[in-house]
């Protein structure tokens, strides 16, 4: 009701949102969250690339297979097939001949369909210098702010404080032509960070430039300045925006070009340097090379003097003078190549890449870092391949590193029939190490697991979709709070029903079990027992016959739940469960110069263990996968207005209240009182 009684109020107040993305991304985003330790998210290329299609759609008629992985929802086969339909029948006439292509539906054509567009192709633009011309030209500026004061802020000569102010700042210039074409710099500032004073004089702490072209004669791709470099299944190297497992069970390949632009807020997973792809015929040829400064711990060993580094920082964060010591301690020069072949529906590819510290790592004594990356020097070799026949698409790679453990990775997608798709998907990777990669593993990177997935999607009539998959894994040696070779294994089912673009509702379960340290009784060795977790969601979205959109989620979760029982086990946390539901209300007008949103969310869980995750709607190009536990509730509101057809304006209000806590956060970070409120702003300019 009170939503109801709200309805005429937003819809004088709110404004534009960008385009909604496929429910599957979001998943996708949530789980990637989850496995990268509750890590922002700062890649948002994909997003820009959405935008980017909006408005100059995929013309299909011209097409080529890279410029439908991007898309990031077609499968190989899909995209195989594609390509064989146009092949044998030539260009399209209209968008509905999709339907006919084997493997196409209806609702995978309604999540591309803003993206994509059937027209005459238009040839190459030839000459290189007026590419510079009639592109796309826009600045972004975003800002945001925690209201409320943190411990860090409080300055403090005898403790660690943060030296910089409470804002996040990010900045960025961008120019682009058709896609043929591209150039921009950025800058960011992380809160708590130092701008325009101390050890910030030139402004932003984080600064990128890079060139990007494509398709002048036999330069397929250049790269200059900061840009991505993707290889493979994502073994030896992968820096895009990779998934793994999720409730599409077909996409568990690796798809992209070798060398993309870069120009995100991340200060870490991107080269910085040139790179170059020469294609003649069905030959391709890419060269890439490296040099840059990033962070790490330095110690210095004063019995040998000697100075190495004990790990490379992550985080990008530069506020306090610890953090600030760390920054660019180490220089990382890299160098590598792919050869590859393809021909008809084979393709081959040959890998590799080689780094070069100016200080060795040397990492703790631990038994887990056993195997792990040191010395002054690292290498990465591979080779990967697919194979399209018929109704099956095989691919895979084969890696070493620098002393010669392997890692093997194996894939197969099957349409079994016109309502039927299998995946399956098998790795090996023992003692096996790499920098900057992302295969499809339970790990974080592909090191220390072997396992086999199995994925099957149903599509039993053109409303109702089934997905559902197995994972069964095992860690051969030890890992972090797991002191003994484990196991583990992952189920999921979800069913969708879509009756038109209306209606879409969903609902999954889901549940796994990994075994952790359990020595109550102080043991030599830890044994390791299985702690199972179990979750239970259901989405709803409904599209009015107006402006409005409704969309709500409820979510269970069970943590260590042994056969419905709550256990207690000794050495370990108690039993926990989780409960999160949200509504969201979506406005956008046809044709009007306003839209938004809003949420109003309450979670309650035992602990972090039971912790949960949603994806939030968010300002143009970004987008939002806070963590929840505890008791609290949350709300957001998203505004967004076109000032002129050049000038786009949003603001987004978001609040926390954990009504029984008096403080949020640990250490610097720790906020006093029961409330946690971010505002951001956002002005583009198209130029």
């Amino acid at each position: 009701m009170l939503l109801i009684s709200l309805l005429p109020f937003f819809h004088s107040l709110f404004a534009q949102v960008p385009a909604t993305i496929p429910v599957v991304i979001e998943q996708q985003l949530e789980n990637l969250t989850e496995n990268t330790a509750d890590a922002e998210i700062e890649d948002d290329s994909w997003l820009q690339a959405m935008l980017h299609f909006m408005k100059e759609p995929i013309n299909l008629n011209a097409a080529v297979e890279n410029d439908l992985n991007v898309l990031k929802v077609l499968t190989p086969l899909q995209i195989q097939n594609f390509l064989s339909y146009r092949n044998l029948f030539g260009n399209f006439i209209n968008v509905y001949e999709l339907q006919a292509i084997p493997g196409w539906n209806v609702s995978m054509i309604r999540k591309i369909r803003p993206y994509i567009s059937v027209q005459a192709v238009i040839p190459v633009i030839k000459s290189f210098k007026s590419r510079f011309h009639n592109g796309q030209k826009s600045v972004l500026l975003r800002m945001s702010e925690v209201l409320e004061k943190a411990n860090g802020y409080e300055r403090d000569s005898t403790k660690s404080f943060y030296a910089g102010s409470r804002q996040k700042i990010f900045f960025r210039y961008k120019f682009s032509n058709r896609n043929l074409l591209q150039y921009g710099v950025s800058g960011e500032k992380d809160p708590g960070e130092q701008f325009f004073k101390g050890s910030q004089k030139a402004g932003f702490d984080f600064y990128s430039a890079h060139f990007y072209a494509k398709d002048i004669g036999i330069i397929k791709t250049l790269a200059l300045g900061d840009y991505s470099v993707n290889l493979g299944q994502g073994l030896i190297q992968w820096q895009s925006l990779a998934f793994k497992k999720s409730a599409d069970g077909m996409n568990i390949k690796r798809q992209s070009e070798i060398l993309e632009p870069y120009n995100s807020s991340g200060e870490i997973n991107f080269n910085r340097g040139a790179g170059i792809t020469l294609k003649k015929k069905n030959i391709e040829t890419t060269l890439f090379f490296s040099d840059k400064k990033i962070d790490a711990n330095l110690v210095s060993d004063t019995l040998n003097n000697e100075d190495f580094v004990s790990s490379l920082q992550t985080s990008g964060y530069h506020r306090t003078m610890s953090e600030a010591s760390d920054k660019h301690i180490q220089r990382q020069v890299s160098f590598g190549a792919n050869f590859s072949l393809t021909k008809n529906k084979f393709h081959l590819g040959i890998n590799g890449i080689r780094y070069q510290f100016n200080l060795p790592i040397v990492k703790d004594a631990n038994l887990y870092n056993k195997y792990a990356i040191s010395g002054r020097g690292w290498g990465n070799y591979s080779l990967d391949y697919s194979f399209t026949y018929k109704n099956l698409h095989v691919f895979g790679e084969a890696a070493i590193d620098k002393k010669f453990d392997k890692a093997f990775l194996n894939g197969l997608l099957i349409s079994v029939d016109r309502k039927i798709d299998m995946s399956f998907l098998y790795r090996h990777i023992a003692n096996y190490e790499s920098l900057y990669s992302s295969a499809f593993t339970e790990n974080t990177l592909p090191t220390n697991e072997a396992g086999m997935y199995a994925g099957i999607v149903i599509n039993p009539t053109d409303v109702w979709r089934i997905d559902a998959y197995v994972d069964l894994y095992k860690f051969p040696w030890v890992k972090y709070r797991v002191d003994a070779p484990s196991y583990g294994k992952d189920y999921f089912i979800q069913l969708t029903y879509k009756p038109d673009k209306k209606i879409e509702i969903y609902s999954r379960y889901k549940t796994d079990k990994k075994q952790i340290n359990n020595n109550p009784d102080q043991l030599t060795l830890n044994p390791v027992i299985f702690i199972p977790r179990q979750s239970w969601r259901t989405q709803f979205s409904y599209k009015t016959d107006g402006p409005f959109t409704l969309r709500s989620r409820i979510e269970y979760l069970w943590f260590n739940n042994k056969s419905g029982k709550y256990v207690q086990l000794p050495g370990l946390s108690s039993a926990e469960n989780g409960y999160l539901f949200y509504a969201d209300l979506l406005y956008k007008p046809f044709l009007k110069h306003y839209s938004g949103n809003m949420r109003l969310q309450y979670f309650e869980t035992g602990g972090y263990n039971s912790r949960m995750y949603a994806y939030e709607d968010d300002v143009l190009f970004s987008y939002s996968i806070p963590v929840f536990y505890d008791k609290g509730y949350r709300y957001y509101i998203n505004f967004n207005y076109d000032l002129t057809k050049k000038i786009s304006f949003w603001i987004r209000f978001a609040q926390s209240v954990y009504p029984a806590k008096t403080s949020i956060g640990t250490g610097l970070d720790e906020i006093p009182g029961n409330k946690k409120t971010e505002i951001k702003l956002q002005i583009m300019l198209s130029l």
